[in-house]
């Protein structure tokens, strides 16, 4: 009977400092339908965005049957972000999956991320290259994803989404 008793008192002592341990962690604040950590309001962090590009219809190395697209790589991002007289632009090159990231190496503080979008401007092969989405001189806004810790900073990672090209004739992938 005892033993019961010692282990219903630890049962509740556990629930209690999970709780407590609960309510000391950082506030989250609701974004883009998700739950997302509050930064500490002295953090410095850099910002990444990434995103892949794509060639719809062709079957290139790494094909995805599932988008029915193959990734393009060696394509150039470029991130600008505008506001005011601020101005921001940074380059990064897809890899062999179609992949980017485009880190800035500071904080960008005079952006928002409504001030910034991704450009894909052209695909690197000849026989992939009519811009699907977004539109080339459209861009892609960014969106929130989460913090990624990295060596002695934190780092607000947003993405781009996919960008897509396709061949203007589908016979000639």
């Amino acid at each position: 009977m005892a033993a019961y008793w010692l282990s219903r008192c630890l049962l509740i002592w556990s629930l209690a400092l999970v709780v407590l341990c609960m309510s000391s962690l950082p506030s989250t604040v609701s974004a883009m339908g998700g739950q997302i950590p509050k930064p500490p309001p002295d953090l410095n962090f850099t910002i990444g965005v990434e995103g892949v590009v794509w060639c719809k219809g062709c079957r290139y190395p790494g094909y995805n049957k599932s988008v029915d697209a193959s990734p393009l790589p060696k394509a150039q991002a470029l991130l600008r972000c505008r506001r005011g007289d601020w101005q921001l632009s940074l380059w990064s090159t897809t890899d062999a999956e179609g992949y980017f990231l485009i880190q800035t190496d500071k904080q960008v503080t005079p952006y928002t991320s409504k001030d910034c979008k991704v450009y894909v401007q052209r695909s690197p092969l000849r026989g992939c290259s009519v811009p699907v989405a977004p539109a080339r001189k459209k861009g892609s806004p960014i969106k929130f994803r989460r913090f990624v810790p990295l060596s002695d900073e934190l780092q607000a990672r947003y993405t781009a989404g996919n960008f897509t090209f396709a061949p203007e004739n589908p016979a000639k992938c």
